[in-house]
């Protein structure tokens, strides 16, 4: 298979997708906008989605890495969930992108430069290692690989991060 094969056509004329999209970004920035009402005044409104604000997020995992209950798996996946749509947007909102489910990993994925290439980007998982690697799995580190991908990205490329 060539590379180009795998981009996705997408057609934006077309309502269902459009209504999907909708979907997506409103429950994308519904479980961000719970991170930014929780700690954005503790942070001195530093949750603002810009590239830079994910070294607070970075700062605000480690904290909550510092007390919270591993054995209780709902609340570090509600975390993750939050802390994971935060840089999800965060990369929509710098660099444009479309959601996608990831069956495989249950979680959305977002897809950006399409149709051109394809640039995708998976972060629940990546949050819940920070928490039990610690800065080893570094969120802005992370966030500067994808971003130097998609700035250089060029027809055909296809690179997930996640």
């Amino acid at each position: 298979m060539k590379e180009e094969e795998s981009l996705i056509s997408l057609n934006s004329d077309n309502d269902i997708f459009d209504k999907i999209q909708q979907e997506f970004i409103s429950k994308a920035i519904s479980n961000a906008e719970k991170i930014v009402r929780a700690f954005n005044t503790k942070y001195d409104g530093a949750f603002d989605y810009s590239i830079r604000s994910l070294n607070v997020l970075d700062s605000l995992i480690e904290d909550f890495s510092d007390f919270a209950d591993f054995s209780d798996e709902e609340i570090i996946d509600d975390f993750c969930a939050q802390a994971g749509s935060y840089i999800l947007e965060v990369a929509r909102r710098n660099y444009g992108g479309v959601y996608f489910w990831e069956d495989k990993m249950k979680q959305p994925m977002l897809k950006t430069g399409l149709p051109d290439f394809e640039i995708s980007i998976l972060t629940f998982e990546k949050v819940k290692n920070r928490i039990v690697n610690g800065d080893e799995d570094n969120i802005p580190y992370f966030f500067k690989g994808f971003s130097e991908c998609v700035r250089k990205a060029e027809k055909g490329n296809v690179v997930t991060f996640g």
